[in-house]
C-alpha cells in the first residue's frame, strides 16, 4: 500500500510538473500558430559604426531682454507659453521720472532757440550797420576819430580800422556758433531722453514664445536684470556636443538619422546647420547645430519642445565596415529580458533561437550581432518590439 502511495504521488508531481514548466522552444514553435507563416530570409549588409551623440532640441533663436533703464514694472503682457507676434509690447517700466527730465531739456532747447535767433540778429546788424557814434577813448563821437587818430597815434599806438571792423565781426559770429550749439547739446538730451523711454517699453523682436518670465508688475528693477525671454519656436534645431574625431564626417546640410524622445521615439531627419570653430578644450568635442525636419513615415502628428531629449546618429568613418545580419523587427520576440527569433527549418520545423540585437538598419529593421546567419528564414509576427525597447550594440548600419 506504501509503495501504491508513492507511486501515486511521483506520478501526480511530475503531472504537475509537466503543467507549470515552460515547455521547449521546439513545442513552443509548432503550437504557435497554424498555416503558413509570413516568412523573410535573413540578409547580411555591410555595416560601419555608428555613434550616437546626445543632443538637445533648442529654438531656432531666442533673445533674453533685460531692463535699459531703472524703475517699477507697470505692466507684463503674458505668461510663460503665450505666442507673442513682432512688436508687441511685453514689459512696460514706469517712466515719470523721465518724462520729467525731458520736459526740462525741452525747456531748456527752447532758450537756446532763443538766444541763437539773438545771435543771428547782433550778428546781422554788425554786419549790415557797424556799431557808430560809440563814444571813443577821447570821449567824443565816433564821428571825430578822423581828425582824432592820426594824433592819438603818436601816443596810444597804431590803430587799423579794418582789424577793429573784422574783431567785431567774428566776436558776433562767435557768438553765433555757441548759440547754435548750446541749441545741437540740447537736442542732443532730447534724443538722449527719447531713447531712454524707448527702453522703458521691451518689444518682442519676431514671432515667438515666451519661454521664461523673471518679474510681476510693481517690481523694481534695475538695468541688466533679465526680465523676459522670447524664444522663435516654429523651427527648431538639435544642438549637440560632437566628439572632435567625428567632425570629418561632417559637413555642411549633410543629413543624418535622429531621434528625439517626446515620452515616445521619434525619427527625424537631422541636417548640419552650424559647426562651431572652436572645440571645448576640456570636453574635446565641437558644439554642433542640426536643424531637422520629420521623416517622411514617421509622422505622427506629435511635436516636440525645446529641451527634449535627442540622439544624433553619426557614421565614425574612422572604424572598420564589418557585414552583418539584419532582419526585420516585426521578427523578434522578447522572452522576459532577452530576445529571440522563430526560425522556420527545412521541412516546416520551427526552432526558438536567442539573438543579440545591434542597432537600426533602415526603417523597421535591425543588425544581429550573433545568434543568427545570412540566408537562414525568420517567421515574422503582426506585433514588432519597439526599438526603445531593444537592447542597443555598438555596431550600426552605415546611413
Amino acid at each position: 500500500m506504501k509503495k501504491t502511495n508513492k507511486k501515486q504521488t511521483a506520478f501526480i508531481f511530475l503531472v504537475a510538473f509537466g503543467l507549470t514548466a515552460p515547455a521547449p522552444a521546439s513545442v513552443f514553435a509548432q503550437g504557435t500558430a497554424q498555416g503558413t507563416p509570413a516568412t523573410e530570409i535573413v540578409a547580411v549588409e555591410t555595416t560601419g559604426n555608428v555613434t550616437t551623440v546626445s543632443g538637445t532640441v533648442v529654438p531656432f533663436k531666442e533673445v533674453a531682454l533685460a531692463a535699459q533703464v531703472p524703475g517699477q514694472i507697470k505692466k507684463v503682457a503674458g505668461r510663460e507659453g503665450d505666442t507673442v507676434s513682432a512688436g508687441d509690447v511685453l514689459i512696460v517700466i514706469n517712466d515719470d521720472a523721465i518724462q520729467a527730465q525731458r520736459r526740462a531739456a525741452m525747456a531748456s532747447m527752447y532758450a537756446a532757440e532763443a538766444e541763437l535767433r539773438n545771435a543771428h540778429v547782433q550778428y546781422s546788424r554788425e554786419l549790415l550797420s557797424p556799431r557808430s557814434g560809440k563814444p571813443t577813448g577821447m570821449g567824443l563821437p565816433s564821428m571825430m576819430d578822423s581828425f582824432m587818430r592820426p594824433f592819438s597815434g603818436q601816443y596810444a599806438g597804431p590803430n587799423d580800422p579794418w582789424m577793429r571792423r573784422y574783431a567785431d565781426l567774428y566776436g558776433q559770429a562767435n557768438g553765433l556758433d555757441g548759440a547754435r550749439s548750446r541749441l545741437m547739446q540740447a537736442r542732443a538730451m532730447i534724443e538722449q531722453l527719447d531713447a531712454k523711454i524707448r527702453d522703458t517699453r521691451l518689444i518682442a523682436p519676431f514671432d515667438g514664445v515666451i519661454t521664461k518670465k523673471a518679474v510681476e508688475e510693481g517690481d523694481t528693477v534695475q538695468p541688466g536684470r533679465l526680465l523676459i525671454r522670447v524664444a522663435h519656436v516654429k523651427y527648431l534645431r538639435i544642438q549637440a556636443e560632437v566628439p572632435v574625431r567625428l567632425i570629418t564626417s561632417l559637413s555642411q546640410k549633410k543629413e543624418f538619422k535622429a531621434r528625439i524622445d517626446v515620452g515616445r521615439i521619434i525619427k527625424v531627419k537631422a541636417r548640419v546647420a552650424q559647426v562651431f570653430p572652436v572645440a571645448d578644450a576640456a570636453r574635446h568635442t565641437v558644439t554642433v547645430k542640426f536643424d531637422f525636419k520629420f521623416a517622411d513615415n514617421n509622422s505622427t502628428g506629435i511635436r516636440p519642445g525645446p529641451g527634449a531629449y535627442a540622439e544624433v546618429l553619426i557614421v565614425d568613418k574612422h572604424a572598420g565596415a564589418a557585414k552583418l545580419p539584419t532582419i526585420s523587427r516585426a521578427a523578434l520576440i522578447r522572452r522576459g529580458s532577452l530576445q529571440a527569433v522563430e526560425i522556420l527549418q527545412p521541412g516546416g520545423k520551427r526552432s526558438l533561437r536567442l539573438v543579440r540585437v545591434g542597432g537600426p538598419a533602415g526603417p523597421g529593421r535591425v543588425t544581429i550581432l550573433s545568434g543568427l546567419k545570412g540566408g537562414e528564414k525568420v517567421i515574422l509576427h503582426s506585433a514588432p518590439i519597439p526599438a526603445t525597447q531593444q537592447a542597443g550594440g555598438a555596431t550600426n548600419p552605415v546611413q
